[in-house]
């Protein structure tokens, strides 16, 4: 009984965590007209994606609140007819312009080669830098808004996480994690005013920088050869001495990051390792999470019969767990209801991602868009 209610005590803290985190901590962009003076560079890396970059672009092209927006767009060796899509949807609009990439040199990935050749061939007027994935639709408003709350932060970075559609199974088992974990363990305040870069998140669908900040920082030359370049990059901020910050942006932008199974999968798998570092951390941080969301319903109904009192803390632990589940997707528009109550499978499905990524870079087969990423 006393180990099941300790899992109650920790659930139930990560839990309220999760609620401070949102309802005192976490930034919320105004999505209404706001309007910013400074001079913006929206830059969208493209490496085949000529199937659905073209909401994005009309979304880009339609934002408002930016007097002087520049939009640089870079055909990353595409072979789909990416550069046509771009040609067709932007037009003779003179804020785009559309470059075209080198392949990464040895030592580069190729999507922190491809955001420097942006960083690095732009207008150098545009004091701000938004880094924007093709599978994100702006809000109206949304590049004025993110401008405006990272000076309001006086942030160097600012991450306004999207709203992540979800629409498969897959998709609604493993995609809410992203946010339910750094809601429920990273400490924003803390994260915001400490100095130490493991104190570190960020996105990269959707990335806003002070282009000062960013080239002191080292930019994404700082690193290139990093497989979660986002986290790494809002680490070389903070290592340089300047602040970050997350955001809800829910209001702001909505993302479908993966349409099948398959790409899923393999994006998750790509990357996990990089997440946990060590195969020991990961296997530690990993048990840490089935024991605390997976082991209390399986403990619940194995106990029922035999021992009701401990079935009924196991109950309580699991519940706990679900409205950690409930109060991360509220707070960023994501989907509460039923998916909650498969939280113990969602974890499930991670701890076997995460085996997957760790074996996989061990038999060096890990791969993105047809390039190599370890």
């Amino acid at each position: 009984m006393s180990a099941v209610l300790a899992m109650v005590a920790a659930v139930a803290a990560l839990t309220a965590h999760s609620w401070v985190n949102t309802t005192r901590w976490l930034r919320r962009p105004a999505a209404g007209p706001v309007e910013v003076t400074e001079a913006v560079a929206v830059l969208l890396p493209l490496r085949d994606e000529a199937r659905r970059v073209a909401p994005c672009l009309r979304a880009l092209l339609a934002q408002r609140g930016v007097p002087d927006l520049r939009i640089v767009v870079l055909d990353d060796g595409s072979t789909d007819g990416t550069a046509d899509v771009v040609r067709a949807v932007a037009g003779d609009d003179p804020r785009l312009t559309l470059l075209t990439g080198v392949a990464p040199p040895p030592g580069w990935l190729g999507k922190p080669h491809a955001c420097w050749q942006l960083a690095t061939r732009t207008d150098p007027a545009p004091t701000v830098l938004a880094f924007v994935d093709a599978d994100v639709v702006l809000a109206p408003y949304a590049v004025a808004a993110a401008v405006a709350e990272l000076r309001a932060a006086e942030a160097t970075l600012l991450s306004p996480y999207p709203r992540i559609v979800v629409r498969a199974a897959g998709d609604r088992l493993v995609q809410p994690l992203l946010q339910w974990l750094w809601l429920t363990f990273l400490p924003l305040r803390a994260m915001e005013r400490s100095p130490r870069p493991s104190l570190a998140a960020a996105g990269g669908q959707f990335l806003v920088l002070d282009r000062a900040g960013y080239l002191r920082a080292g930019g994404h030359a700082a690193v290139a050869d990093k497989v979660l370049e986002d986290i790494e990059l809002a680490r070389a901020v903070k290592r340089a001495g300047f602040r970050i910050a997350l955001a809800d942006g829910s209001q702001l932008a909505t993302c479908r990051m993966y349409e099948t199974w398959p790409q899923l999968r393999d994006g998750y798998t790509k990357s996990l390792w990089a997440s946990f570092g060590h195969p020991v951390a990961a296997a530690a941080v990993v048990a840490l999470l089935l024991l605390l969301f997976t082991a209390p319903p399986l403990i619940a109904v194995g106990f029922a019969a035999t021992a009701p009192r401990v079935s009924m803390v196991a109950l309580i632990a699991y519940l706990l767990g679900v409205a950690g589940r409930v109060v991360s997707a509220r707070a960023t528009g994501g989907r509460a209801w039923p998916d909650a109550l498969a939280h113990p499978v969602s974890v499930v499905v991670l701890g076997w991602l995460t085996l997957r990524s760790y074996h996989l870079r061990k038999r060096r087969r890990l791969a993105w868009r047809g390039r190599p990423v370890s």
